[in-house]
This record gives C-alpha cells, structure tokens and sequence, in this order.
C-alpha cells in the first residue's frame, strides 16, 4: 500500500479562481477544491465550472486534488459528482455521511460514469448518526460496493452545531467522537483527518490541537488559511529523533541474531515486533515526506 503524507490538508473555495490556482503553489500536501460549504448558491454552478477547469487543467504537482461536492440529497450533489468523476480527481469528499448506504451510492456514480480505480471516496464525519454509525460506515470500504472509502474527514464545526456541544479548549465535550472516528478508521485501513480550528488568530490554539489530534492517532488536519501550513506539517512529521529511533528499531530486528526473536532489549527497554513495525511506518512516511518536497 503506497503510504501518502496528509498533514495538511487545505480547503480552497471553488467560486474563487485565483485560490483556487494559488493553490497549486502552496506547500500543502492535499487541497480541497469546495463546492459546498463556502460556496453561496448563487454561486453553485460557476464554482462547479472553474473546480472542474482547474482540475483537468492540473498543475498540482504532487499535492493531492479532492473534490468536495455538495450533499448528493441536494440540489448540486449529483451534478458535481458526476462533473468531477469525468476530471478523475485523487478523491472526492462526501459531506454528512451518515450511513453506509451515502458511501455506496457515491461509489455508484464513479462506477457507473467510469470513474477510474484512483478515484477514491473521502467521507465528512460530521453528524451524530456518522457517530454511532462509525464502524459501518467505516467497514464499506471493504465491500466491493464501498471500496473507494479511504479517508475520514472530522467535520467538528458541524457535529458542534448539530449536538450543541460547546468548543473549549482540549475539545473534551468531542473526545469520544474524535476517539471514535480514529478507532473505526484504523479497523478498515482508512486516514483520519481532524477538523478545522476557526480561530486564526490564536496561533497558540492551532498548535495544541495539532499536537491533540496527532496523539489521538490522526493523520493531519484540515486548515482554512495558508497561513495554518507550516505549523500542521511540522507537527504531523515524524521529528528526527522519532525517525532516528525508528531506524535503529528496524536496524536492531535485521540483525541475523534476532531475526526469528519476538522481544529483544535496545538501550535497555524491551522492544518487540510490534515496535518494529510502528517504526516501518514512522520511516516510510518520512521518506514519503521527503520524496514529495523534493518534487
């Protein structure tokens, strides 16, 4: 499985076209081209046209491209979905997933308008029936008629109006959610990626929620402004001691002595197979990192 960093992912507004070519220069490594949320509906259709321009244009190097359509119960849904599975972005983002069925019928369309395999299903976990439907919906990527599902998105602005659940700091009134969504994801090989954080004015804010959601298990976070880059990439890699420690694990499991060993003793702390394969990851996506910024 070819690992691909996430630690940022940014959201560009499809009804403003020169976002949306700046950000085919921004160092992020996916975007989010969006026809729903910051789109007004006035606006819809124009923004489908440039999204779908700019898409087939390219020019985004080795930025992952995803498309966000609008609801497929709307009005839009079904005509930017089938819009964009004729431009084959990396992804596009489903909002309000809710049930198995909102990924199923997704994977339909792609299928059914020849969609190529790449084209994958990213789905917004953003209402209280995504979370107490979770491990279903998480478990239709391994179905055939759910199999493009690859990543879950935390859409905390909307679980917070829909539960009325306050933001505070530490976000303990979402912990189970957030937990929740990590745990169903990780059981069907899915990304999780966290929520936005509105206040960009607290960049003190934005940095413990980084490191909140990195320990928590995510994979990146979801940013509204350029100026949010910096801080997801740095703290969603690996650090140099992390990838240094990690090669010494899997340097210490080559030895031949203890190649056939489940536990061995490194710098006095017991290390097992586990470890080792935690620290293939940790370096696999420190290269991943590298390879990409190289581009």
């Amino acid at each position: 499985m070819t690992i691909r960093p996430r630690r940022s992912v940014l959201y560009m507004p499809g009804s403003n076209a020169r976002a949306l070519e700046k950000a085919k220069t921004l160092s992020t490594d996916a975007v989010i081209l969006d026809l729903e949320d910051s789109v007004a509906p006035d606006a819809k259709e124009t923004a489908r046209d440039q999204v779908i321009a700019v898409a087939k244009a390219g020019g985004f190097g080795p930025r992952e491209v995803v498309i966000r359509v609008n609801s497929l119960a709307g009005p839009w849904g079904t005509a930017d979905l089938e819009a964009a599975a004729g431009v084959a972005p990396d992804a596009v983002l489903i909002p309000k997933v809710s049930s198995p069925e909102d990924v199923y019928a997704a994977n339909a369309v792609l299928d059914r308008l020849g969609a190529p395999e790449s084209v994958k299903i990213w789905a917004m976990f953003e209402t209280p029936l995504a979370v107490l439907e979770a491990g279903a919906i998480a478990a239709a990527a391994a179905t055939k008629e759910g199999r493009r599902l690859s990543v879950f998105i935390l859409g905390t602005n909307d679980l917070a109006k829909e539960t009325r659940a306050r933001f505070v700091a530490g976000r303990a009134p979402m912990l189970a959610w957030l937990t929740t969504a990590v745990a169903a994801g990780r059981a069907y090989g899915l990304d999780v990626i966290d929520g936005v954080y509105n206040n960009l004015s607290d960049a003190d804010g934005f940095i413990a929620e980084c490191e909140q959601g990195r320990d928590l298990g995510m994979d990146g976070k979801t940013l509204i402004h350029p100026n949010q880059l910096e801080g997801a990439n740095r703290i969603f890699s690996p650090s140099e001691a992390e990838v240094a420690q990690a090669e010494k694990i899997l340097a210490a499991f080559a030895l031949p002595e203890n190649a056939s060993k489940g536990v061995i003793s490194l710098d006095g702390r017991m290390v097992e197979r586990l470890h080792a394969e935690m620290a293939e990851r940790t370096v696999a996506i420190a290269r991943a990192i590298a390879a990409a910024s190289a581009l």
